[in-house]
């Protein structure tokens, strides 16, 4: 009870209030107080107040003397609910009330009325997030993505007809709406759009009477300071000076802290020691600790409590630090919890009127004279790591209702938390708090305003040791994001400087040369790094948005932020620098894990500085200076007395120094060079280059030192890709793999490759290309004489390496000439550069939109630029049910595919390639893929076309063709020649460009096709293009031929052009076509004739096929004609025997009774799957099983109410028409013998003891509980169904009683029953012995009809079910064993029903053959069972059964026919019959004339639930004035009951309704029983019920042998069932449940549903964010979960709610299942968009949630964003597995494809 928010201000029932605590308190004992506390008078104390002296000095006494006596009277752990409305109420009455009047000089309910009537509403929404609520950003409008809406404000506001993103609050932030600054357009809601009149600058103090500004000022300041100095106080039992108690007792509290290193476990263990409580009570105590940072665990004196805080301490100090205990004196608690009150009274107070929040805020940061910090703001924030969470949550509250609530104040504050910052962070970084708890975190409320003492702050933040959002440094969100504040603290207080010194300052490791040394990552340094990082939070904060306008004062302060980033860079250059691994393996693997940490979090940033510089000229330059110094300032401590050496090739010599990647140290980490890559392209970009060009040191540019480094790195991966660092283990794959990411390649490999296309511009392209030649130690190969007759190497290891590396080095040179999609560095937009990533990426394959954004780069506001582009480049195809919507390339787009795009792993390249052949095959055309046009460059990047036409690369080039000339050796490979043809591609296609584009033959300097003409100049071979021409036809190229064949092509049209330019006369142009097309028909004639010969080939082929098919047909002639003939008499005979009724041969297929048709006759065959042998199954043979899985099922419960059975004590003979708990069986159809499955299943569980043995986990099926998979289909089973044989044909010789006649018999046979059990247990038998039916025999025991292994097989399934429905122990003993396995047979019948019924199929033929076998099996195995049970237990569950409908004297308690569901009533009285008919040796009676009678009382029964419970609303239709026979009979029969039952009943006069009652409610159990005796009996079934359709009833009618009229059956056996009727209807059970006793079940029932979701996500999430966890006190639930059967809403995976069951402590949602699936249930999880599927309590899996983007994509874990709407198939899906009752198999099916699931503790979720 420590924190507790204070109760309402303004309360009219205060009068009563003060009686109701009169009259409590007189219940309570301390009389004394109460009497006191009844004569007090708020309303007098604020009177003498006012004139006192020194009011400070009267609040304080007052406070002194009742604080203690209110407040902390006893241990707080068993505080009732009673206690704390107690306290409420006093705290109310005796402590702010009195501050009320004082404050307002009147009735405070009045006063605050007043108030809030003259304030005018702000215009800021400010509704602070709980956790878990929806928040909305607009992506279109927000001015970052930290700005969002709260739902009210988004759904009243123009952003939600906009692209959108919707994420859950980690809680903490507010509301943005109202706020102009965080919005581009639309930033008020309806609700809060501002009134015209308002005037922005008046002041709102100035609005209220000025005796209540004076008051509000002293109360104010009173009481802040009272809360501040008891929120900071540091001792336990002393108080300030003026509140000491009056008297002093010896009561303490020991008072647990909480931190963020020990776990719920520790604490849970250590408390039971410590203060020995209960299990249950030590939980409590760590959620209260958890959520409100502290607890008291202990009441009493000082030793007792001291005793406890050293068992504590000395717990848990062995892993880490102690546990926080201290002992307090009781008032000091007291104090501290009012001090809390009076601030959440504070916030209440202020929201009634923006004069009294001013006032607030000005009192709050008033500086004391003397000394700076001094305010009691300032005091908060500096001692905020010290609070605990409940204090810090409170006053953060506060402050966010009031300094940033008002835009005056929210400035003063943001400057007072930026003088703090450094400081505030450092506490934070040495905390061991959450930083959402951390005052830090309010710095995205201040800095993200671009216009706040931050490193103090900071400080704190790092040493504290809670989580950020609980830490004063948060609040810097609140701050740092408003433009306008974070512009203003830029410049007033340098705030960027402030914050990258803060962290430089944290990261501490260096080495010799100052740059970051990460030792090895530990836990402790993890969480310090994740501290540390929540600074770089607050510089993206601070740069989220560029300044429009520049002023000097801002360009100075912003380049001294800049210098100090540069600094920060410089100790990244060139740290983790790696060394090649020779001859042995490395030993340690080096940390690179935070370097790249530290790069993927300044990505932003760095990207975020170079805007910045954009949009200034002056400080782009400057910048631009100080980043080349800092560049050669790191050139300058490279290690000097590097050997220059002097390079020649082709004719040209450069001179550079000796350096070889793969043995002297590199790295990958080059941040400054890249940094100055970037602001290059701005240059070039603005054109800042071009105008100002006096300005740029780029005379101190040195290309060679430019392009050095980046080179390195570039090489290093292209001798990692060659293999030549495999020594090296995983740490450098890894940082090559990132430093190509998608997360780091903006700021990594792409700046690499722009640094080296800025030195290739500026040098000699011979020179740059020597040099990289060099650097990639090839230099040697091309510069030997006669390089062209083949490099020769004797290692076929290097042969491999080098030839890599020449594909990585022309790849390279590809992408220096032709990466020109960065504006700047060719004339492009952004946009460009987006719609060729995504081109290129679906040129791979069809991607899902979230593949897309995985696959670009997003900027600092997670937005990559795709929705703009992609509707041009891509069409979208919707998805289905299962699967996503895919975005496929429009085909115009793939024109632009470049093979060697720069972004292409390896991987990909070879995808695309692929692909696209495969595209331009189908299409026809030939399978070149020429390079693209490129776009033309800007000037500064001009001369880059250069490197294409220099002699170094054509000499390059002349040697790989002459390689691939005479391909002998290894020396050469296919992808070199190809990257080779790329480049002379590249080259042409520039010359054709320069050509189309220039005027005069002078402009075109580009001139490419004449140097290929020459012969190369390092030997006589031949030119680059007579190589190309001898390798057109080289057979081992035939895969390049077409692309050479281009080239030619591209080259001919060049030469035309020149030619025209030079002389323009017509004749030249009309030869220049000759070549090239004469090229061209060749090609097509070419391919015409090979697709000729194919076509020819082809019909050749299928002549002769046709001729081998007539062949067959001749020789087996008969064979044909045999079955032709067949099938034509066939047809002829079913249209002849269609009407049914002209033909008396044939007989209408009935299913019950003596004039049933057997189908007994047919002998069954199958298959075991095991040992493949073939077997008939015989009752006497070997056992044939059916694997099945049996489960308890709630799918048709009408009642989830209802408890589970005890079940022990649970009779389930009969079985309640709200089938609250059925027993369902289902079979996956696979056949085995039953010694092949004994063995199977004994080798599962031999398998699982060794395997218990090795590990303990657990399997997707458990074999304690008999689990196994099936050996087929791998599908869950938990037991097998024994097959038996078909029942025989009926007995056409035994005659047929009447219903009488047989009601006599059987009654008579059960008299004899009744007296020779009594005589059998009493020993004597009063009365006469009874009249002995002819025939029937008590003790003649029947044979077993089952051979001995299928007796076993019986036994098997029979126990299974009876362990499975009863959840207990197997007992072959137990009388209910045959009942339970009648009843899943009469369940599966029913759901099987629905299933069909729902789905609108016809109730025959349209079963899976899996569930036909099933029901079969079961049907006949349930029809068989009571031959392995005692014989005298079938007899008397049938005496009761038949007394349900038949009353006899003898039985006593049986239920009401309200209670009992007849289907099943049908079912066991049809299936025990058969034990009492065993006994009949008379062979006379059938057993079929039985069925059909018990079926004609059942169903008469049935009509009467039907009418008892119809609800007929009167509907006045013009009927037929006669009223047909059935609705005559209805309405008798209504009558009678009537009669019976009295007013109980309502009056119909619509027969015609009651009838349509009946009708439909009577047909589900129709065709349930039709579906029984179909599989009872064999009987196939009428043609009617194989088609959905009408003729249904008749068709049924006839098949039960019913008559069509089903009150006939009542009619025709008046006089019989008369009196049955009415003593149905005295039963006392049928008045009580009609008149509302019970639950009434209507029929027929309704099918089950899933529960209705939203069509929108965000109102499943703010339902949830609402949710609080039921049992811990208010709070918010972290991840509520929504239950899909029944709708209730359950706080999962947490401790709070956590539950036993069977002994074990399982989570709110699997205890849930118990109640409500019967151990099965269906979550959506709502914060992870998932939904949960969960069995038992081992087992579980997750479900793609029926919830889709716009993109058709699931988002499990909200992780995107989009807007999720409800897709109904996918739901519908979900429902109908349900139903199937198929959850248990998709988990079984879902834990064997995947084994992390298997490990996952279901039970707590």
């Amino acid at each position: 009870m420590i924190s507790g928010s204070g109760s309402s201000c303004c309360s009219s029932h205060r009068a009563e209030r003060v009686k109701m605590a009169a009259a409590q308190s007189d219940r309570d004992p301390p009389s004394a107080l109460c009497a006191e506390f009844l004569n007090f008078s708020a309303k007098d104390t604020a009177s003498r107040w006012l004139v006192a002296a020194n009011l400070q000095q009267e609040v304080y006494a007052h406070l002194a003397v009742y604080v203690p006596r209110i407040l902390c009277l006893g241990p707080s752990g068993s505080i009732s609910s009673r206690e704390e409305q107690r306290e409420e109420l006093a705290c109310q009455l005796l402590l702010l009330a009195p501050l009320e009047w004082l404050l307002l000089g009147e009735e405070p309910a009045t006063g605050l009325a007043l108030l809030q009537e003259k304030n005018q509403p702000s215009p800021l929404c400010g509704h602070v997030f709980k956790v878990g609520e929806p928040t909305y950003s607009c992506r279109e409008c927000a001015a970052d993505p930290t700005c969002v809406l709260c739902m009210q404000c988004f759904l009243g506001s123009v952003h939600k007809d906009h692209r959108y993103r919707m994420t859950t609050s980690g809680g903490g932030g507010f509301c943005d709406c109202g706020d102009a600054e965080a919005w581009k357009k639309g930033p008020y809601c309806q609700k809060h759009t501002p009134t015209e009149t308002r005037d922005t600058e008046e002041d709102p103090v100035a609005q209220l009477p000025p005796d209540l500004v004076a008051r509000g000022y002293s109360i104010f300041s009173i009481i802040l300071k009272y809360a501040v100095d008891m929120l900071t106080w540091e001792q336990d039992d002393q108080l300030p000076a003026g509140l000491e108690p009056p008297e002093k007792g010896d009561t303490y509290y020991c008072m647990l802290f909480n931190d963020e290193v020990h776990t719920y476990e520790q604490v849970i263990y250590t408390l039971q020691k410590a203060v020995n409580c209960s299990q249950k009570e030590a939980v409590s105590f760590a959620t209260t600790v958890d959520r409100d940072g502290r607890k008291s665990v202990r009441y009493g004196d000082f030793q007792f409590c001291e005793q406890a805080k050293s068992v504590i301490v000395r717990n848990t100090s062995r892993q880490s630090k102690p546990l926080r205990v201290e002992v307090m004196h009781s008032s000091v608690v007291a104090h501290q919890c009012f001090a809390l009150k009076a601030l959440s009274w504070l916030g209440q107070v202020i929201q009634y009127s923006d004069g009294l929040r001013r006032i607030l805020c000005q009192v709050g940061l008033q500086a004391a004279a003397e000394a700076e910090n001094s305010s009691l703001v300032d005091q908060l924030m500096l001692n905020d790591s010290k609070m605990w969470k409940g204090a810090r949550n409170i006053y953060h509250q506060l402050l966010m209702n009031s300094l940033l609530m008002d835009l005056k104040y929210k400035k003063i504050f943001a400057i007072q938390f930026a003088k703090n910052y450094r400081r505030l962070q450092t506490d934070f970084m040495e905390d061991d708090h959450e930083r959402v708890v951390s005052v830090t975190s309010l710095s995205v409320q201040l800095f993200t305003v671009p216009t706040m003492s931050y490193e103090r702050l900071q400080c704190d933040y790092v040493r504290d040791d809670h989580d950020r959002e609980f830490s004063i440094t948060d609040l810097s969100v609140q701050i740092f994001t408003v433009p306008s504040l974070a512009r203003m603290l830029m410049v007033e207080e340098n705030l960027m400087k402030t914050i990258i010194k803060t962290f430089v300052d944290h990261l501490r490791h260096r080495d010799l040369q100052g740059r970051f040394q990460f030792d090895r990552y530990t836990a402790q340094q993890a969480f310090k790094f994740g501290r540390v990082q929540s600074l770089i939070g607050d510089l993206k904060y601070v740069l989220i948005s560029r300044p429009s306008e520049w002023s000097d004062q801002l360009r100075i302060k912003f380049l001294e932020g800049f210098e100090a980033f540069l600094e920060l860079l410089k100790c990244m250059q060139g740290m983790d620098p790696v060394v090649r691994q020779v001859g042995q393996h490395i030993e340690m693997e080096p940390e690179w894990e935070a370097a790249f940490t530290l790069q993927m979090k300044l990505t932003h940033i760095i990207s975020m500085i170079q805007e910045w510089c954009s949009t200034d000229e002056r400080v782009l330059i400057e910048a631009y200076r100080k980043c080349l110094s800092a560049l050669s300032h790191c050139h300058s401590s490279l290690p000097d007395g590097e050997q220059p050496i002097s390079l020649s090739l082709a004719g040209h010599c450069v001179e550079t120094f000796r350096y070889q990647v793969s043995q002297d140290k590199v790295s990958i980490h080059l941040p400054v060079c890249r940094l100055l890559a970037g602001l290059h392209v701005l240059l070039s970009r603005t054109e800042v280059a071009s105008r100002f060009p006096e300005q740029l040191p780029l005379g101190e540019l040195s290309p060679p030192l430019l392009i050095e480094l980046p080179l390195r790195c570039l090489v290093l991966c292209a001798q990692v890709h060659a293999g030549m660092w495999r020594r090296n283990g995983f740490s450098l794959i890894n940082q090559i793999y990132y430093y190509h990411n998608v997360k780091c390649r903006v700021e990594m490999f792409d700046k690499d490759v722009i640094m080296l296309q800025v030195g290739a511009s500026m040098m000699d392209p011979n020179h740059f290309l020597m040099i990289v030649l060099s650097r990639f130690e090839l230099f040697h190969i091309f510069s030997s004489a006669d390089c062209r007759k083949r490099y020769r190497e004797a290692n076929k290891d290097v042969v491999q390496q080098n030839n890599t590396l020449i594909e990585e080095m022309l790849h390279l040179i590809i992408m220096v000439v032709g990466e020109r999609y960065v504006s700047g560095v060719g004339q492009v937009e952004a946009f460009d550069e987006v719609r060729r990533e995504i081109l290129h990426q679906l040129s791979i394959r069809p991607m899902a939109h979230s593949e897309l954004v995985k696959a670009l780069p997003e900027n600092g506001n997670k937005e990559t630029g795709l929705e703009r582009v992609i509707d041009s480049v891509a069409s979208f195809k919707k998805p289905g049910v299962t699967g996503r919507g895919l975005y496929e390339l429009r085909p115009e787009w793939n024109k632009h595919f470049n093979l060697y795009f720069h972004h292409y792993s390896r991987a990909d390249q070879s995808k695309a390639e692929e692909a696209q052949r495969k595209l331009r095959r189908q299409n026809g055309e030939d399978t070149a893929l020429p390079p693209p046009l490129p776009p033309p460059l800007c000037p500064l990047f001009g001369s880059l076309v250069n490197l294409l036409q220099c002699d170094v690369l054509l000499a390059v080039e002349g040697a790989v063709l002459q390689w691939a000339v005479e391909p002998s050796g290894g020396g050469w490979t296919e992808s070199m020649l190809q990257r080779v043809l790329h480049l002379v591609g590249v080259a042409l296609l520039e010359e054709h460009q320069q050509l189309e584009n220039s005027s005069g033959d002078d402009d075109v300097t580009f001139n490419y096709t004449c140097k290929i003409t020459r012969p190369g100049e390092a030997s006589t071979s031949g030119s680059v293009l007579a190589l190309l021409e001898s390798l057109q036809n080289a057979p081992h190229l035939e895969v390049h031929k077409d692309m050479i064949t281009w080239i030619l092509k591209m080259v001919t049209n060049i030469k035309t052009m020149r030619e025209r330019t030079s002389s323009a006369s017509t004749v030249t142009i009309s030869q220049g076509q000759g070549p090239e097309e004469t090229v061209r028909d060749k090609d097509k004639a070419e391919r015409k004739r090979k697709a000729e010969m194919a076509r020819l080939r082809r019909e050749k082929i299928m002549a002769q096929m046709s001729e081998m098919q007539k062949h067959f047909i001749n020789e087996n002639k008969e064979l044909f004609q045999q079955s032709l003939e067949e099938l034509e008499a066939s047809t002829s005979a079913a249209a002849e025997h269609s009407p049914l009724s002209l033909d008396p041969s044939c007989v209408s297929q009935v299913c019950v009774g003596p004039r049933r048709v057997g189908g007994a006759e047919r002998r069954q065959l199958v298959t075991c799957i095991l040992c493949q042998e073939e077997q008939e199954v015989r009752g006497h043979g070997r056992a044939m099983v059916l694997a099945a899985f049996v489960q308890r099922s709630t799918v048709l419960s009408k009642n989830r109410r209802r408890n589970l059975p005890d079940p022990e004590h649970h009779d389930p003979l009969f079985m309640h028409p709200d089938l609250s708990l059925g027993i369902h069986t289902a079979s996956c159809g696979h056949i085995m013998h039953a010694t092949c499955w004994q063995r199977y299943f004994e080798a599962v569980q031999l398998k699982e003891q060794r395997r218990q043995q090795r590990l303990r986990g657990h399997t997707s099926y458990d074999v304690e509980n008999g689990e196994f998979l099936c050996p087929l289909c791998e599908c869950l089973s938990n037991t097998v169904i024994p097959l038996l044989p078909h029942t025989h044909s009926p007995d056409r010789s035994v005659d047929h009683p009447s219903l009488e006649a047989w009601l006599k018999t059987t009654n008579q046979q059960i008299a004899v029953l009744h007296f020779a059990h009594k005589k059998q247990s009493d020993g004597v038998a009063e009365g006469a012995e009874p009249a002995v039916p002819e025939g029937f025999r008590v003790d003649f025991t029947p044979q077993n009809p089952f051979s001995s292994s299928v007796s076993e097989m019986i036994t098997t399934f029979s126990m299974s079910t009876y362990k499975v429905g009863l959840k207990v122990n197997p007992n072959e003993q137990d009388h209910r064993v045959p009942v339970l396995i009648w009843s899943t047979c009469a369940y599966t019948i029913q759901s099987i029903e629905r299933l069909l019924m729902d789905e609108e199929k016809p109730l025959f033929g349209s079963l899976p053959c899996r569930q036909d076998d099933c029901l079969s099996s079961l049907t006949r195995f349930s029809s068989s069972c009571w031959t392995a049970a005692p014989v005298t237990t079938t007899h008397t569950h049938f005496i009761r059964l038949l007394a349900a409908l038949v009353p006899d004297s003898q039985v006593e308690n049986t239920p009401c026919i309200l209670d009992i569901d007849v289907f099943h009533l049908l079912v066991y009285t049809v299936l025990s019959y058969n034990s009492i008919h065993s006994l009949d040796q008379s062979g006379r009676s059938g057993v079929d004339s039985a069925h059909l009678h018990l079926l004609h009382l059942v169903t008469v029964a049935h009509l009467v639930q039907v009418l008892l419970t119809s609800t007929t609303e009167e509907v006045c239709m013009d009927q037929d004035s006669l009223a047909t026979e059935e609705e005559e009979l209805t309405c008798q029969l209504y009558n009678t009951l009537r009669k019976h039952l009295g007013s109980v009943l309502p009056e119909v006069t619509s027969g015609w309704q009651l009838f349509h009652c009946v009708k439909v409610g009577v047909l589900p159990f129709l065709r349930a029983a039709a579906l029984f005796f179909h599989y009872l009996n064999s009987t196939a079934p009428p043609a009617d019920l194989l088609v959905a359709g009408p003729g249904q009833w008749e068709a049924l009618c006839s098949y039960l042998s019913l008559p069509s009229n089903l009150l006939q059956l009542y009619q025709s056996q008046h006089t019989l069932l008369g009196p049955l009727i009415h003593r149905w209807c005295c039963h006392p059970g049928v008045r009580q449940n009609l008149q509302g006793g019970g639950v009434i079940v209507r029929f027929p029932r309704e099918s089950n549903r899933l529960i209705e979701l939203p069509e929108d996500y965000s109102v499943l999430i703010n339902q949830a964010s609402s949710f609080t966890c039921p049992r811990s006190g208010g709070d918010k639930s972290r991840a509520p979960t929504l239950c899909l059967v029944c709708g209730s809403m359950l706080c999962s995976q947490s401790y709070c709610c956590q539950t036993e069951v069977d002994g074990e402590d399982v989570g709110a949602c699997t205890a849930h299942t118990f109640t409500c699936g019967a151990g099965l249930g269906l979550f959506l999880r709502v914060r992870e968009s998932q939904v949960l599927f969960v069995a038992g309590k081992t087992k579980g899996c997750f479900y793609p949630p029926p919830y889709l983007d716009d993109y058709g994509e699931t988002d499990q874990g909200l992780k995107r964003g989009n807007p999720l709407h409800l897709c109904a198939e996918r739901y519908r899906k979900i429902e109908r597995l349900w139903r199937q009752h198929g959850i248990a198999e998709v988990i079984g099916h879902a834990q064997e494809a995947n084994q992390t699931l298997v490990a996952i503790d279901w039970q707590h979720l």
